[in-house]
């Protein structure tokens, strides 16, 4: 099996290291191809208005000036165009993707790149809780990475279809089982702007979330997370809401 591995922290982020050891668990055939700096939060981006530099830091290891999904188009039909890859993994992100960050996050728009271009893909992302970004618990993600992602295969990826794995904020031997769980929602009243003043008293502003007591929805991605289990949800390409097609056509129809 050939796999394309990538991530939206960048190049030299631990995450995407991670990821590089659980993927060669599964192949010797590992190609990675990432960001040459941190493209968070940039979604389903592409690069149409500057060029696309391609840097390769080591055999096998590509840098590009891009955004992920630049870096799966470009690793699936110029790098590896006479021979593209069988899967593509794309993480492991500094940071829970669940609820909301779905839409946000570019871990996720490089596995749907990698789905739009027929390959199957998964991605993966380690929560972290109150002690912050600096004391994640990337052993959580390394071992119990390897067997999530097999499982995900031998069951089966259907075209148009693409699998976001959470790893939740605990140590390896505290994670609590394997939810497959629905993508969550948050309260939007947690979304909060932090206004602040640069040194010459000019307004500046930071996106941020309030402390506030907030209960996740049964079944959900947030639920297992808060409850040490490593959620798997499985998102598809299509966003078309069935229910209200058919009654839209209901109604231009009289």
């Amino acid at each position: 099996m050939r796999i394309l591995v990538t991530n939206d922290d960048g190049i030299h982020a631990p995450g995407l290291a991670t990821l590089e050891a659980i993927a060669r668990e599964i192949s010797d055939d590992v190609w990675v191809v990432a960001p040459e700096t941190d493209q968070s939060g940039v979604s389903h981006s592409l690069s149409l208005n500057d060029p696309l530099r391609l840097r390769q830091v080591s055999e096998q290891r590509f840098a590009i000036k891009g955004t992920p999904s630049d870096c799966v188009i470009m690793g699936v039909r110029h790098i590896l165009g006479d021979h593209p890859p069988d899967l593509v993994l794309s993480g492991v992100n500094r940071g829970q993707n669940v609820a909301e960050d779905v839409t946000y996050s570019g871990t996720i728009a490089a596995a749907m790149e990698g789905t739009i271009l027929g390959i199957k893909s998964i991605a993966l992302s380690q929560a972290y809780g109150p002690g912050g970004r600096g004391s994640l618990k990337w052993d959580c993600a390394r071992e119990h990475g390897p067997r999530v992602i097999a499982k995900i295969l031998e069951t089966g990826i259907e075209p148009g279809i693409l699998v976001n794995v959470n790893f939740p904020d605990c140590e390896p031997g505290a994670v609590q089982g394997i939810a497959v769980a629905a993508q969550g929602q948050r309260n939007q009243a947690l979304l909060a702007i932090d206004a602040r003043t640069d040194g010459r008293g000019n307004p500046y502003f930071w996106l941020a979330f309030a402390k506030a007591r907030f209960e996740p929805g049964n079944g959900s991605d947030l639920k297992a997370i808060a409850e040490h289990r490593i959620s798997v949800t499985p998102l598809r390409l299509d966003l078309t809401d069935e229910p209200t097609l058919t009654r839209f056509a209901q109604a231009f129809a009289e």
